[in-house]
């Protein structure tokens, strides 16, 4: 029996050789090294286990020219809610707002208003 019959028997998981018996994690892929090793877990298995798996890896792009440019008003500054906001610029009251992370995830977000008039 290889290492994964037996891991199977006391393990967490029913996995393939992609995923670590004990705790889930995706499981690097083989080197030169004898064994390879969760990275979360430390769980070990022997490198001939993996004799005869074949990785395939792919890269697709996409075709020049497909992707489609946001005009002005698609922006998701456009999107947003409509306050009753005045627009120091043009006195229009409504003014859409949009937030972002500008800074670590331990301080607020920035809200950003836009004025649905002058955009």
């Amino acid at each position: 029996p290889s290492v994964m019959d037996l891991a199977g028997i006391c393990s967490s998981f029913q996995s393939d050789l992609d995923f670590c018996p004990d705790c889930g994690s995706v499981l690097p892929l083989p080197g030169v090294q004898d064994a390879v090793s969760c990275t979360r877990c430390g769980f070990s298995i022997n490198v001939r286990d993996f004799e005869g798996k074949v990785v395939k890896t792919s890269v697709v792009f996409n075709k020049l020219g497909t992707a489609m440019p946001l005009s002005m008003e698609e922006g998701p500054e456009f999107q947003g809610p409509v306050v009753d906001r005045r627009c120091s610029r043009c006195g229009h009251e409504g003014m859409a707002y949009h937030t972002r992370q500008m800074r670590s995830a331990d301080e607020g977000q920035t809200v950003f208003y836009t004025c649905t008039n002058c955009k």
